[in-house]
């Protein structure tokens, strides 16, 4: 299973959606496959510029180590050496934190991530969690 274009699309339109029922503030949505290449990208209106780059570090970390944002705060919490020596893999492009969150097929297997910015890092998981639960996708935050 893979993530489709059309899905992708949805994910970042629902997670919007929710950031605007929620009055976050402006969000960047980015969706990956299960290399970490691209699918889709957006950032509001009123984003920073720069919120591409967190928004993909959120998402690649996460589809590159198998593991939600979630896991990687604590795993960073618990041995920031390890962090920082996959971060030196991976060229600095990880950031270990909630937002980053992972997708799954049902069996299991990891088919990409999604990774959300702009607000707290708790609340950029809310909306990327309802983006993925609206395009029927399973998510692990």
């Amino acid at each position: 299973m893979s993530v489709s274009l059309r899905k992708a699309r949805t994910v970042i339109r629902k997670a919007f959606e929710k950031g605007a029922e929620l009055e976050l503030k402006p969000l960047s949505v980015v969706v990956l496959d299960a290399g970490g290449h691209v699918l889709a990208f957006e950032r509001q209106d009123g984003a920073a510029p720069g919120r591409f780059a967190i928004a993909h570090g959120k998402a690649y970390g996460a589809v590159m180590l198998g593991m939600a944002g979630t896991a990687q705060m604590a795993r960073a919490e618990q041995q920031p050496y390890f962090m920082a020596a996959v971060n030196g893999v991976y060229g600095g492009q990880v950031i270990p934190v909630p937002g980053g969150v992972l997708l799954r097929s049902a069996k299991g297997v990891v088919i990409g991530a999604v990774g959300v910015t702009g607000d707290t890092s708790d609340n950029d998981a809310i909306a990327a969690m309802a983006g993925i639960e609206a395009a029927n996708l399973i998510g692990e935050v």
